[in-house]
């Protein structure tokens, strides 16, 4: 049974001199977060993509690799960024191949550096 929520989306962050400063919605918005699982925020998030679909009356193709993606990118970005840049320890932290990291991260053309702001990390906001 789906039940129909009304969620508060998260504001981009404002910025000031370059710098992202946090908003009271942004800080809510990850409290709640904290407090959801996330296997439960894309059951969410997917039964809102199957219902728009059925909606406009179209078929989805490749799902499977679109999902995968938008999951497994960030997820590079951010462990990538949490062991600065080091793709050893990243590819520990994550439980695969350093090679493989290396082919996922060519394939998702994530930009790593070799300072101190190792990772070129997009800041991520949820629809």
């Amino acid at each position: 049974m789906m039940t129909n929520t009304t969620t508060t989306q998260p504001t981009s962050p404002q910025t000031t001199n370059g710098a992202a400063v946090n908003t009271a919605a942004d800080n809510l918005f990850v409290a709640n977060l904290q407090s959801v699982p996330l296997e439960k925020l894309v059951a969410r998030k997917l039964e809102v993509l199957f219902e728009q679909q059925r909606e406009a009356n179209v078929q989805l193709s490749g799902l499977h690799q679109i999902v995968m993606e938008q999951v497994e990118k960030p997820l590079i970005e951010l462990a990538l960024r949490e062991h600065r840049g080091n793709q050893v320890k990243t590819a520990q932290f994550l439980g695969i191949n350093r090679n493989t990291l290396k082919k996922k991260i060519d394939n998702y053309k994530i930009r790593v550096r070799n300072n101190n702001n190792n990772v070129a990390v997009p800041n991520v906001t949820v629809n």
